[in-house]
């Protein structure tokens, strides 16, 4: 597949999902690739994305009103939503520290390269420990100049750890792992019950998704987005966190926009009580642990269907949840490592080290798709009922990014700094101070979207619903 347009990978999305064609009519979509400095086309996968996000909520609307309405996406505020964590501001300060120092790229002895991700800080312990060095990253290059790539890469990943060795195109289509993920789809949106059809409450609702309940049991960027879109449709979201999980500040906050949030420990017996009491009422149950992990505490999609017919199930991973890779730990940029994007854009570009991609393209790319996919099977459960799975992974979407073909020089584009996108954002008061953070990308003709709730801290809330 070459030369992608954002019009024909929205078309994919959407008529790989069985949707009704005439729908399209309805999307207009302005912009074309490079938007930022990049070889792939991101704006064409994250105009593609927002928009099937947008249409779904607005054809869901449509079941409740019978009416159809315009949605329009401009790419250029498409990408600013894609960067949504890189252009927030607290109290007009300074741009919010998203990594920590040890995070990066290393050179290896045999002259590979492996980047470390440490942004959480048993996960740094933990490199510092297998590395045996101090905190820092001087101290981290000296210690990886001791080991080959594939070595360190293999020895992190047993340990659980959070790494990726730079890999060509052709050494990770080469992987089991690869092969695993050539034989799935983009995204999966499967029956896994039988439930009576549930219709959107008619008559009284001005958002497409009022009244709809649903569950986020995610953090970081590619759930904490599908939930915020979810959000911005007018679901009533509650996140719910454990009390030992690390989280990283900006994104709470970027991400928390539109949602309640309140705490609980799933490994104790309350705490999944009360978690089973929120998922007999709830109509969208999102989570992004790593593949079988919720399952182990109960509630995996099988047995949430029998609790709760009719229930939608999203499952966000980072690799997939087949194949040899399924239970590695993995982040955006490491996705990008291990699949040859970062070594493209650094060969592309001449740079010595690799290079990833202006934006965390995989994580918001999947967070859309995964509420797309919820929103196309709340649709199906309205019409012809029973409860639903949807998956997705940063894995399948950066092999589908990477399908779109190249722009060879698009790695020249000018970067895209806050001033350029000032019409993308806008200012709420939050108990965090006054926050200036992006808005939905994609413009509703009769249903805007919006955050009806400012951002708020972790447990900020009970565990109930309203």
């Amino acid at each position: 597949m070459n030369a992608m347009t954002p019009e024909l990978a929205l078309q994919h999305i959407w008529t790989f999902a069985g949707c009704d064609p005439s729908a399209l009519r309805s999307v207009s979509l302005t912009g074309a690739d490079p938007g930022l400095p990049s070889v792939y086309r991101v704006g064409s996968l994250a105009s593609a994305t927002i928009a099937a996000s947008g249409l779904a909520a607005a054809e869901y609307h449509r079941l409740r009103t019978g009416r159809r309405q315009q949605v329009s996406v401009q790419m250029r505020c498409a990408l600013a939503a894609f960067r949504s964590e890189r252009y927030l501001r607290i109290d007009d300060g300074p741009p919010p520290a998203l990594r920590d120092p040890v995070t990066g790229f290393y050179e290896t002895r045999d002259g590979r390269w492996i980047q470390l991700h440490t942004n959480f800080a048993h996960h740094l312990q933990g490199v510092l420990k297998v590395l045996g060095c101090d905190n820092g990253r001087a101290a981290a290059a000296a210690a990886i100049r001791g080991w080959d790539g594939a070595t360190l890469d293999q020895t992190l990943a047993d340990a659980s750890l959070c790494a990726a060795l730079i890999r060509t195109p052709d050494e990770w289509a080469a992987l089991d792992q690869a092969k695993a993920l050539a034989g799935l789809p983009l995204f999966e949106i499967e029956r896994i019950g039988a439930a009576p059809a549930e219709p959107p409450r008619r008559g009284g609702a001005d958002r497409p998704l009022t009244g709809v309940r649903v569950l986020d049991l995610s953090r970081i960027i590619a759930g904490p987005v599908a939930g915020r879109a979810l959000a911005h449709h007018g679901a009533d979201v509650l996140t719910i966190n454990g009390p030992h999980l690390p989280n990283i500040a900006p994104l709470v906050i970027d991400n928390g926009r539109g949602k309640r949030s309140a705490v609980l420990d799933l490994r104790d017996a309350a705490g999944r009580e009360t978690l089973r009491g929120l998922a007999a009422d709830t109509d969208v149950f999102l989570q992004a642990y790593r593949p079988g992990a919720l399952a182990a505490r109960g509630f995996g999609p099988e047995e949430l269907a029998r609790m709760r017919p009719g229930i939608v199930y999203v499952s966000v991973s980072a690799y997939g949840h087949e194949g040899p890779w399924a239970q590695r730990r993995g982040f955006d940029s490491l996705v990008q490592s291990a699949s040859g994007i970062a070594f493209t854009e650094r060969q592309a570009a001449g740079c010595n080290e690799p290079r990833h991609l202006p934006c965390q393209a995989l994580d918001h790319a999947t967070g859309y798709l995964a509420a797309f996919g919820a929103m196309v099977a709340l649709t199906r459960r309205a019409t012809e009922g029973g409860s639903w799975h949807v998956r997705v992974s940063l894995a399948q979407t950066g092999r589908w990014l990477r399908s779109f073909g190249l722009l060879p020089d698009g790695w020249q584009a000018a970067d895209v700094a806050l001033d350029d996108v000032r019409d993308c954002v806008a200012t709420v008061q939050s108990e965090f101070g006054r926050v200036l953070a992006v808005q939905p990308a994609e413009q509703m003709e009769e249903t805007p979207a919006f955050y009806a709730l400012p951002p708020a801290r972790i447990g900020a809330h009970e565990a109930r619903w309203e």
